[in-house]
């Protein structure tokens, strides 16, 4: 029988198993995989080769000790190497160790390049960026929004670099902004601090709406002006909004963390500042047709909501129909109560006048005057007789004479002061007396103040004398609602 499958025959000598090459190779990439998942290691390449598959073949040779190692940076991580990949390149790699078993060659898997010193920059930063954000200048809760229609933007670049051209060429197709630009250096020993002075000359500039800081891609070595902590502090405080637009989408900076908004590239970074004017006018086509569907919605809802409440109300000349007809009712009642009140009044009133006409005293005058006449003739007889008999019966006459036209004229002149009286109290003029008036257009008494409008000239007579007026406002009478 056959020893089974996967098994090495054993040592007739040492009696111990034996391994293929393949299961060592496997054995010894397994362990040194586990050993060395993440390393970093400095050295110089050597032997740098790229393939049409993008990946990347070196040889990482010591510096100081000969020693060397093979190595591959697949195309994903070749693609984001802050460290130029070529012959003579001293770099600082972050890798893991393996073997090849094909070849059972040692080797290492890069996944980041660094330039040999990098390392020790990259904490640095790492250190200055967690200072900034203890003091909450990396904080989201503090970003500020970017006003939607800047008309001043102010760019922090170099007038020499294709950044500046990039962010003129792209915002003059989306629309038209002022832009004022305050020239800096933006790589090598003095860029930080001409960065930082030309921050703060374009703060200055009035109407300034957003600041966008800009550069283009470069190794890590060209950006670092961007990660100096006097930049990034000026930066977290300039008046306005800012953006930042330094290098390439896998480029981050610690200017891209303290700005308020970040952009992938300064061509992306005034796409986000200035806004499209093609995108606007459709987006308040859109707005429009959308106000105008809700006005017609809303005009639409009222009229049905007006149609449903003229359901419910009806006609209104029915609605008056009935209040009318009682108005008028009520109308002819008072009319035919007030005729009834005033009948007795002006009955008893033509009676006092009818006796009054009797005992009137031109009427009584003349029946007065009719018998004096006659005395006087009888007297004129008897005053021919020149006899003492004849003037003793003329004073006789003379006293019967007077004391018939006292007693005659008595009762008429008592009948006449009582009726007198009776008609005073009936009289209007005796109501004038207790301080009432009377309005009088035309001669005519006026009787409701809707016969008369504003600006009527209108007379007022009172007990003594008469006013002339002219009528400011008419409130009408208050409608009796009827039975």
């Amino acid at each position: 029988m056959g020893e089974p499958r996967g098994q090495a025959p054993a040592s007739e000598d040492a009696g111990e198993r034996v391994l293929r090459v393949a299961e060592l190779n496997r054995i010894a990439r397994l362990s040194l995989e586990e050993r060395f998942p993440d390393v970093w290691v400095e050295g110089e390449l050597t032997d740098v080769s790229r393939p049409g598959s993008g990946h990347v073949y070196f040889t990482l040779a010591d510096a100081e000790v000969p020693s060397q190692i093979r190595g591959v940076m697949f195309r994903s991580d070749a693609q984001r190497a802050k460290a130029s990949l070529t012959n003579g390149s001293r770099v600082r790699l972050r890798a893991s160790l393996t073997i090849y078993e094909g070849r059972g060659q040692y080797q290492l898997i890069a996944r980041v390049a660094l330039p040999a010193g990098e390392g020790d920059r990259a904490a640095e930063v790492a250190r200055m960026r967690a200072k900034l954000a203890a003091e909450g200048l990396m904080d989201p809760a503090r970003k500020r929004t970017l006003p939607r229609f800047p008309r001043k933007i102010g760019l922090v670049t170099s007038r020499d670099g294709a950044a500046l051209h990039d962010i003129v060429r792209v915002a003059s197709a989306r629309m038209g902004v002022e832009f004022v630009l305050a020239h800096c250096q933006v790589q090598g020993a003095e860029a930080p601090r001409s960065i930082v002075a030309a921050l703060r000359g374009i703060q200055r500039v009035p109407g300034l709406d957003l600041v966008i800081i800009a550069r283009g891609g470069g190794a890590a070595e060209d950006l670092s002006a961007y990660d100096d902590e006097r930049v990034a502090r000026e930066v977290a405080s300039c008046r306005v909004p800012t953006v930042s637009g330094v290098g390439h989408e896998v480029d981050v900076s610690t200017v891209d963390l303290v700005a308020d908004v970040r952009a992938a590239t300064p061509s992306n970074a005034a796409e986000i500042a200035v806004p499209d004017a093609r995108s606007v006018r459709a987006e308040v086509d859109g707005l429009e047709r959308a106000l105008a569907r809700s006005f017609d919605q809303r005009v639409q809802r009222e009229r049905l909501r007006l149609e449903r409440l003229g359901g419910r109300v009806g006609d209104p000349r029915r609605q008056l129909a009935a209040p009318r007809q009682r108005l008028a009712h009520a109308l002819a009642a008072l009319e035919r109560s007030a005729g009834k009140r005033l009948a007795e009044p002006r009955r008893a009133l033509e009676a006092l006048r009818a006796r009054l006409a009797v005992h009137e005293p031109g009427v009584r005058l003349a029946l007065d005057r009719e018998r004096i006449d006659t005395l006087h003739a009888r007297l004129l007889r008897i005053s021919g007789d020149p006899t003492t008999a004849g003037r003793q019966a003329l004073e006789n006459a003379r006293a019967r004479l007077q004391a018939a036209g006292r007693s005659a004229t008595r009762p008429p002149r008592h009948a006449l002061a009582r009726m007198a009286g009776t008609l005073e109290a009936l009289s209007p003029l005796g109501i004038l007396a207790r301080g009432y008036a009377i309005a009088m257009v035309d001669g005519r008494a006026l009787i409701s103040a809707s016969d008369v409008k504003p600006g009527t000239e209108v007379a007022l007579r009172l007990h003594r004398g008469t006013l002339e007026a002219i009528v400011q406002r008419v409130t009408p009478p208050r409608e009796d609602p009827g039975p």
